[in-house]
């Protein structure tokens, strides 16, 4: 077993191109962590750094409470499993798994009964005597597994195993990797792309962008209270609502968010409120799950988004309705991020409601917030409109005006340089 500590761990290639920034990261003994995010995001260099694949620029590495910035890939005591399973070709299944007994000069005997129990846990018992050219993909991935799960490491290192394989495969390899892992309690970091596989594998995920560390912690963490606009987009089908707002800070009423012709109002009741004062005048970036708006049919009762529905796309179980609100939405690609490490849960200081709020509304409270700034952060990559989810289509016709409720409770703000305006505690 062991324990993995990154701080301010970075790669610069030759040339300048950073790869990884500062990272600073715990991975508790046992912890299955999931790094996640797009491809080019720093994920597998610093997965390499760890195993001793790549030489670490700045920081330090440290496994089980020793620092590992020198130790080889074999003194590390790791294991890895690759993309492509890197299997030796001309050895069966049977030479493949039991590959590492050999090289470690274990008992021939003992060794070989090993291999049969691992084959037997993966399902590959019938295919011992086979050649890796002539397994599936998915039989292939389980080989590697058991040849990393054999050698019993302290450190298990996985580097996209399931993206070559097709979906069902992926479902299925998926479950039996969580189990396997799970049953050995072996710490565990596993790289992906993809944020079913991050959601359903992890104890904790880490959400890395352009070399930074943008979030980390439980799945449900990362999806219901994401620390960036980044982290927001990026998890969630259908995406997240990004709108462009502003906000206004009124005695009396709370702090409004406009958000085109329409507005969202939080009272001086909601913790938030205080926060947000400090941004009277600003613009920020305003999230709502698809999940979070929930048709209505009284315009004026609670807080309500209204505007026309373009069009609706049938997924099955559900219908998806793009609805023209008068919104400006947001690529988060274009939020400004910070170029310097900040801890996540770094606690921003509020304006309080008698001091900041009230001081920026003297000689104009209640009044409009200007709407002719210039609105950055525009998007490109979508129609200005919201998607919401309907369980049927009975009801809703292109082109009929649609009010939506909003869950006040689960709208989540972001300032210009894509971090949540209140605090966020892990």
């Amino acid at each position: 077993m062991s324990e993995v500590v990154l701080e301010a761990v970075s790669k610069v290639y030759p040339g300048g191109q950073r790869a990884v920034a500062e990272l600073s990261l715990t991975v508790p003994d046992g912890e299955f962590l999931v790094l996640l995010g797009p491809s080019g995001c720093g994920k597998s260099t610093t997965l390499r750094m760890v195993a001793g694949l790549e030489e670490v620029t700045g920081g330090t590495i440290w496994l089980d409470g020793r620092p590992a910035n020198e130790l080889t890939p074999r003194e590390r005591n790791v294991a890895m499993v690759f993309q492509n399973g890197a299997l030796y070709p001309h050895r069966s299944v049977r030479g493949n798994i039991g590959f590492p007994l050999q090289m470690a000069k274990a008992d021939p005997a003992e060794s070989a009964e090993r291999v049969t129990e691992m084959a037997r846990a993966l399902g590959l018992e019938q295919m011992l005597d086979r050649l890796p050219g002539t397994l599936s993909g998915g039989q292939r991935q389980r080989v590697a597994m058991g040849r990393a799960i054999i050698r019993e490491p302290s450190l298990f290192l996985m580097d996209e195993p399931l993206s070559n394989l097709d979906a069902a495969l992926r479902n299925d390899l998926r479950l039996e990797i969580g189990g396997l892992v799970r049953g050995l309690g072996v710490t565990t970091l596993y790289v992906t792309h993809d944020q079913v596989e991050a959601l359903t594998l992890a104890d904790r995920i880490a959400v890395m962008n352009e070399g930074f560390l943008e979030d980390v912690g439980t799945p449900t963490q990362i999806y219901e209270n994401p620390a960036t606009a980044f982290v927001a987009a990026f998890l969630g089908a259908p995406p997240i609502n990004l709108l462009s707002a502003t906000v206004e800070a009124v005695a009396g009423e709370g702090v409004k968010l406009h958000l085109g012709r329409q507005r969202l109002v939080l009272p001086w009741t909601d913790p938030r409120a205080q926060y947000l004062a400090s941004h009277h005048a600003d613009e920020v970036v305003v999230g709502i799950r698809s999940d979070a708006l929930r048709p209505t049919g009284d315009p004026h009762l609670g807080a309500v988004l209204s505007g026309h529905l373009r069009t609706l796309e049938f997924h099955g179980h559900e219908w998806l309705a793009h609805i023209d609100a008068g919104v400006t939405v947001v690529d988060p690609a274009t939020v400004s991020r910070r170029r310097e490490p900040e801890p996540v849960g770094a606690v921003p200081r509020p304006a309080g409601m008698a001091g900041r709020a009230l001081s920026l509304l003297r000689g104009g409270a209640g009044r409009r917030v200007p709407a002719e700034r210039p609105a950055p952060h525009v998007g490109a990559h979508r129609r200005a409109e919201l998607l919401t989810r309907l369980h049927s289509r009975d009801g809703y016709t292109p082109g009929m005006d649609v009010h939506l409720a909003v869950d006040l409770d689960r709208v989540l703000v972001f300032g210009k340089d894509g971090r949540r305006v209140d605090p966020v505690s892990r």
